[in-house]
């Protein structure tokens, strides 16, 4: 029963940062790579960053690259996406990803809205 659920997205002013959490659980955290993915009105989804299992490794869209940091707490099972510098181009419904035995899933998404 893998379960992820999404927090921390909301309102913000361009420039402006937030902070998304994703919790998991019903799967050993801690031996699989997490992705974020985001998807505006009237487009495919797109992945936003990738991390390894440990955490050595992390990778970016070139759309957010020096803007966005993915980080994750083993201990806390709980995957990050520290978001800065923001855009109207980033709003979007964020959602994070894992595959477990060839099978891929997905949290709820949380809201993210850049506007003045």
């Amino acid at each position: 029963q893998v379960q992820l659920v999404e927090s921390g997205g909301g309102l913000v002013q361009p420039g402006g940062s937030l902070r998304l959490s994703c919790a998991a659980s019903g799967f050993t955290f801690s031996s699989y790579a997490m992705r974020w993915y985001r998807q505006a009105p009237g487009k495919e989804r797109e992945l936003v960053a990738t991390i390894t299992s440990a955490g050595s490794s992390t990778n970016y869209a070139d759309s957010v690259k020096g803007r966005f940091t993915i980080s994750r707490d083993n201990a806390k099972n709980t995957v990050y996406l520290q978001m800065n510098s923001l855009k109207p181009e980033d709003t979007a419904v964020y959602y994070c990803w894992v595959v477990r035995q060839g099978l891929g899933y997905w949290g709820q998404g949380t809201q993210v809205t850049v506007s003045s």
